[in-house]
């Protein structure tokens, strides 16, 4: 490195990752360059030149014997400074000074001098500082002044974490990846420290933190920053001036320690963990004062709308219940109508906190109210809890319409709770109670359940669409649109199911539904369509599928949709043939606190079963997991429970087990008219030498079974389901096991792999020996030119569509080369993978 010099100011808040730069500036610094790195500290006094003296040692001689002189007062800073000068010209450096915020006069002056001089130096120096504790009064608020005028000085702004991003680091933790960012607003401190501590409201840490810099404010600031707490994050001037008396100079010295900021005409926390933090150490009495005075205040006007929720929030803090049973149910329709489901339940609970002195029907339905916004949010445990008192006291109450209709909640909320054989004893409860009531809208949803509990549960066309027809007859008699389009898109969706067709009628319902402004019916029925097009292996009915309802449920906030989404996502990953991305996309869902037991169990059987064709552990406790968080009839019904427990017997070499476990679930089948739930049993069966009982059998399915293992294997091509069709291929002749064999070692399925030798020596067959060339071998991971690019990309953060265009690939052929990588390099996600290539030494 030779000149010339260059000043990089790197800025942001406390705990942005400013520390985290430096360190990797230096790792992937050229081992030719010095790297000297120094810090400021939080001193009442700070030492002159302080961040000198923590580099001193790897300085020259000279540059020491002059800092030595500044201790005893036989040299001047001045002579420091043409010392350091003239040791930087001699030894290409980094030179790094942190947290300039804290710096004193001197260090102020060295960068001052050295950033004049830098054109002419072979340095880069770099300085990181807090800008959110710079205001205008600060000192390094006039050396940044001086250095706007210089060119050559460039100035970096770290930028909180994105939501992915977030949701990227919460992969494998128990968190709500979107409360994570919202408490953190995307601080990279805050987050890990969540991350470690998932248990703990506040993390100790984030509390040390915060306590730290509230110990240096004023006994006036302290307070303006405690009702700034006590008011919420975003607070109006005018409702904080009707409180403190002179809030500016209290609120500058609060801006200033970095806690709060302004923005615009609002004042507001940094991230809502801090206020928590700073809300949790406020008096119990001056709370009660600020949420009395300010629930008073804003009682005197008019009350908007967007108001219901904070005025509910200060009379819960003020213990007035009365203004509580007021407020929160109001805010929590407002809230369910604008699609803010997780704020509906919240002001729900708030209400029923307080709900003992209501008559028994306005506590019902805060109940109804309650369980209906818990289920849009993935609160199932509570939604079901509170449609079950709801169930005790209609019925106390003699009221047995409604009594009908919270049956029916109920039944709807234990199918994804997967307590399936009784979401439809409860149905059938409501259908005969409502039926002895006479025609009603409450019937039609009955009848319209138990057709959705028909399709789930694979009982016949015949039964689909007997209560569909039902349905749809009260549904128009009564106007309800939801019912319509719902009766008529399950009835369908039953047709797909055990017919193969009936899909164009599903997808006109999807579309009426978002054209009659259903947005709840659409992407339920969007999240349906996932699941049939997984469950049929239709790959790029899936992706489609998954994509539409995925932006859907996101736009809508509607949580449980978005996860059930989600967890089909993984198992089309699956059927495509992208493994670790299909074990990465479920391992979020699995952690994620509020999946429900369906979809949790979906998402182990996805990861169990990634395993198990990788030939790793562990599988078996992940599908036993799964098989016990919910009932045999929903095992059955999501499609994976059985087959998934199947096929991993069969990769281990264990086929009495495979006979046994397939049997047994054709057995439960027996009732059931699915070929695509029957049809892989039976060929497992085949597969391990046993002889299949005629069942129905779907496409592919059917085939292999009449001994067509081309067409079976064309099928699945077509299809985009690779591993599928090379397993048919595994009954065909030399050239299909030869395909087969490079199909498996493509996916990484070593025990397929094995398995597939081992037929081939039976036959006779001599696989083809290419052997990977001269580049491949020579790689420590195995990986090919062509997936090394693909890493380099992946390094970069591309999509596979970005990949596709940069190296004139189709995005197909993109995404089957970042899988291959991706199972090569034993990962599951393109972060891991670029990390384990490039800092193998954090492995």
């Amino acid at each position: 490195m030779s000149g010339p010099g260059r000043l990089a100011l790197v800025r942001g808040e406390a705990g942005i990752g400013k520390t985290t730069v430096v360190q990797r500036l230096a790792q992937v610094a050229d081992p030719r360059i010095r790297v000297l790195i120094g810090a400021c500290d939080p001193l009442a006094t700070p030492r002159p030149l302080g961040p000198l003296l923590d580099l001193a040692p790897r300085l020259g001689p000279a540059v020491r014997t002059a800092l030595t002189g500044t201790l005893t007062g036989t040299s001047r800073s001045d002579e420091v400074f043409d010392r350091l000068l003239a040791d930087l010209n001699a030894y290409p450096s980094l030179l790094v000074v942190e947290d300039v915020h804290w710096a004193d006069e001197a260090t102020m002056d060295l960068l001052r001098y050295l950033a004049r001089r830098l054109p002419d130096v072979p340095a880069l120096v770099l300085t990181t500082y807090r800008d959110d504790e710079v205001g205008r009064t600060h000192d390094l608020t006039s050396l940044l002044g001086t250095l706007a005028a210089y060119p050559w000085v460039y100035r970096h702004d770290l930028a909180p974490l994105s939501r992915r991003a977030v949701a990227r680091l919460a992969t494998g933790h128990a968190v709500d990846a979107e409360q994570l960012y919202r408490v953190s607003a995307g601080n990279p401190f805050i987050v890990t420290e969540i991350l470690a501590a998932p248990d703990e409201p506040i993390p100790a840490t984030v509390r040390e933190a915060v306590a730290g810099r509230l110990a240096g404010l004023s006994d006036t600031a302290r307070t303006a920053v405690d009702v700034l707490a006590v008011l919420g994050r975003r607070v109006p001037p005018p409702l904080l001036a009707d409180i403190l008396p002179d809030p500016d100079e209290a609120l500058g010295e609060a801006v200033a320690c970095g806690i709060v900021r302004t923005e615009g005409q609002v004042t507001e926390f940094r991230n809502e963990l801090t206020r928590l933090a700073v809300l949790e150490a406020v008096p119990a009495a001056r709370r009660l004062r600020v949420h009395r005075h300010v629930l008073a205040a804003m009682r005197s006007g008019p009350v908007a709308g967007h108001d219901l929720a904070l005025l509910a929030d200060h009379a819960e803090g003020a213990g007035d219940a009365a203004a509580v049973l007021e407020y929160a149910p109001a805010a929590a329709v407002r809230a369910a109508a604008l699609g803010a489901h997780r704020e509906a339940a919240a002001q729900y609970a708030r209400a029923l906190r307080c709900a003992d002195r209501l008559p028994p029907d306005q506590h019902a339905a805060l109940l109804e109210g309650h369980s209906q916004a818990c289920f849009l949010s993935s609160s199932l445990d509570e939604g079901v809890a509170s449609r079950r008192t709801a169930v005790g006291l209609r019925r106390a109450l003699g009221d047995r319409l409604r009594e009908g209709e919270d049956l029916r909640w109920l039944s709807c909320w234990l199918w994804p709770a997967g307590r399936t054989a009784e979401a439809g004893r409860i149905g059938l409860d409501a259908v005969r109670l409502l039926e002895g009531l006479g025609p009603s809208r409450e019937l039609a949803r009955a009848h319209l359940n138990l057709c959705q509990l028909a399709c789930y549960g694979h009982e016949g066309v015949a039964v689909a669409t007997g209560h569909a027809r039902k349905a749809i007859a009260l549904g128009e008699r009564f106007g309800d649109a939801g019912v319509l389009v719902q009766a008529r898109f399950h009835a369908a969706a039953a047709r797909v199911l055990s017919e193969g067709r009936g899909w164009e009628e599903c997808e006109q319902q999807v579309s009426r539904a978002l054209a009659q402004d259903l947005p709840v019916d659409a992407g339920f029925m969007a999240v349906i369509m996932c699941w049939l097009a997984a469950l049929r292996r239709d790959a790029a009915r899936t992706a489609a599928a998954v994509r539409r309802a995925e932006a859907h449920c996101l736009d809508r906030d509607l949580l449980t949709y978005l996860l059930c989404t989600r967890a089909w996502g993984s198992w089309g990953l699956l059927n495509r043939g992208s493994w670790s991305q299909a074990a990465d996309a479920a391992q979020r869902v699995r952690s994620h606190p509020g999946s429900p037991p369906v979809v949790k169990a979906l998402a182990l059987t996805v990861v169990g079963l990634v395993r198990a064709r990788q030939g790793r552990s562990p599988v078996w406790p992940l599908l036993d997991e799964a098989a016990n968080l919910v009932d045999a009839h929903c095992r059955l019904d999501t499609g994976l429970g059985w087959e998934a427990r199947v096929e991993a017997a069969w990769l281990a070499g264990r086929h009495e087990l495979v006979q046994a476990e397939a049997r047994r679930g054709l057995a439960a089948l027996a009732d059931r008219t699915h070929p695509w739930l029957s049809g892989p049993l039976a060929c497992w069966i085949r597969r391990a030498g046993g002889e299949p009982p005629r069942v129905p059998a779907a496409g592919p399915y059917a085939l292999e079974l009449a001994g067509d293992w081309a067409g079976a294997a064309a099928l699945w091509d077509a299809l985009g389901c690779p591993y599928d069709a090379a397993l048919a291929r595994l009954s065909g002749d030399a050239p299909a096991l030869r395909q087969a064999l490079a199909a498996f070692e493509a996916l990484g399925a070593r025990p397929a792999v094995a398995r597939t030798r081992t037929v081939m020596r039976a036959c006779g067959v001599r696989p083809i020996r290419r052997g990977p060339q001269a580049a491949t071998r020579a790689n420590p991971y195995g990986l090919t030119n062509r997936e090394m690019d693909v890493l380099k990309l992946l390094h970069e953060g591309l999509s596979d569509a970005e990949i596709s265009a940069r190296l004139y690939i189709s995005p197909k052929t993109a995404g089957h080369h970042v899988g291959a990588v991706l199972n090569k390099l034993g990962v599951h996600t393109r972060h891991e993978a670029a990390r384990k290539v490039h800092h193998p030494e954090s492995e």
